[in-house]
């Protein structure tokens, strides 16, 4: 709770929370998606959201943009007042499928058939949850559990069950894992101990592959509930205080970076410095597109780009000689710790 109390302070730090939020929500999908055997990299998403850049895998991409969506979907949902429920659960998960992989899995709506886990079928399977019949009312518990019937537990020990639980019953055909994750962010939100969505555990679950696995199925064997509740605290405190550090490492960069384009460039620093900012917001755009971002022409944008190019602040991704994109190159490779490692 202490690590959560920090990590939600550093909207005080950060001179813009939402630039913050927008590409850690981007790291989160990224990690989510690879979790479940999407090869999709940060770079790809980026690239794809940029220009729709041939080249990236773009079934696999799709399936990262449709979590964001579905990330926006529900915290825009519980800002507008909407309570954690079956209904918006199944809204989110909608979104999550409504286009490329997955699209024909009965997007928001609970399964009707049995599925399992591991294995070839039911009878070798690594885990079989509910059958079809039971899923509505094993769902309606689980609902009246995170509202406080029959107890109300505190906060993190509810998150920490209701994940559990919500993977245990597997109530969907597919996209189980992503959004029994992305609950774990709405909860903490709806409950008030996250003013912003800034908590996202995807890098230790991956990180911890394994483990996070065994424990669920410990869980599900042996009720043993005492383990995994001590591994997701772990995983909750160190994720915390890994983004509170990557916030002050961004801010440290960000003022760097405006220093050096002041002391350097002279008279073209005007021009640098709104490139800079829009690059700070996203970090990787075409001259056209920096162009809409900025207000400035198209040679100014070209010249800015070349100066800080200069300075090792940007970087040109493509390769290309026409329809060139540039990349903040220090930023996103700070957000991209552990988005390329490969799965234990």
């Amino acid at each position: 709770m202490l690590a959560l109390g920090r990590l939600d302070s550093i909207s005080t730090l950060l001179p813009d929370t939402s630039l913050f939020i927008y590409m850690y929500v981007r790291k989160e999908a990224v990690l989510s998606s690879q979790i479940e055997g999407t090869q999709s990299s940060l770079s790809d998403l980026l690239l794809y959201e940029s220009e729709g850049m041939p080249g990236v895998p773009l079934d696999e991409v799709q399936e990262v943009s449709n979590y964001i969506a579905a990330m926006n979907h529900g915290l825009n949902r519980l800002k507008e007042g909407f309570p954690i429920s079956l209904r918006l659960l199944r809204e989110i998960h909608g979104v999550m499928l409504e286009k490329g992989r997955g699209s024909e899995k009965s997007p928001g709506e609970f399964r009707r058939s049995q599925n399992w886990i591991g294995g070839s079928r039911p009878g070798n399977a690594i885990f079989v949850p509910p059958p079809p019949e039971d899923v509505a009312g094993c769902m309606g518990d689980l609902e009246k559990f995170i509202h406080g019937d029959p107890v109300n537990a505190t906060v993190l020990i509810k998150v920490a069950l209701t994940h559990v639980q919500f993977e245990t019953i597997h109530p969907f055909l597919d996209g189980n894992g992503r959004l029994g994750r992305l609950l774990i962010t709405l909860l903490l939100c709806s409950e008030g101990i996250l003013g912003e969505p800034l908590l996202y555990l995807s890098l230790f679950f991956k990180t911890n592959r394994d483990q996070y696995y065994d424990f669920l199925q410990h869980v599900r064997m042996t009720g043993d509930w005492e383990s995994w509740l001590e591994f997701f605290f772990r995983g909750v405190r160190e994720t915390a205080e890994n983004a509170v550090a990557t916030a002050k490492t961004l801010v440290a960069l960000f003022q760097k970076d405006a220093l050096a384009i002041q002391e350097n460039l002279g008279r073209a620093a005007s021009s640098a410095i709104m490139v800079h900012r829009a690059l700070r917001a996203v970090p990787m755009g075409s001259v056209s597109k920096l162009v809409k971002e900025t207000g400035l022409s198209a040679p100014a944008v070209t010249n800015a780009l070349k100066n800080l190019e200069g300075l090792g602040i940007v970087k040109e991704v493509t390769g290309r000689t026409y329809g060139r994109v540039y990349g903040y190159d220090k930023y996103i490779e700070t957000l991209n710790e552990g988005t390329e490692l490969p799965l234990p």
